[in-house]
């Protein structure tokens, strides 16, 4: 039984034991449709030294300011909307620290 893969490149239909057979290896062969950036942005990023307590630190600042908008705006879509967006920032500033290091 021959437990070899389909080569990767387009237009290949060789074998091999890794992702590329080694014909398109030597062609510069390449993994369709592979965009890096949506691959490093849709893996786990397991926390490295010293990341823990910087999401911790953006997380306090902007419950902070939750606080303060709960406190300060009436109940409204547009509150609900702020308090919303601070999610996505604290979100995105810790993807930022996730992604990038």
């Amino acid at each position: 039984m021959d437990n070899k893969n389909k080569c990767f490149s387009p237009d290949c239909n060789n074998k091999s034991e890794t992702e590329f057979c080694p014909e398109c290896l030597a062609n510069g062969g390449f993994k369709p449709n592979v965009n890096p950036q949506l691959e490093n942005n849709f893996r786990y990023h397991s926390p490295k030294e010293g990341q823990p307590e910087r999401y911790q630190l953006i997380r306090d600042k902007v419950k902070e300011l939750a606080y303060l908008i709960d406190g300060n705006c009436p109940n409204s879509r547009e509150k609900s909307l702020a308090i919303t967006n601070l999610e996505q920032a604290m979100m995105w500033a810790n993807a930022s620290i996730a992604r990038n290091e």
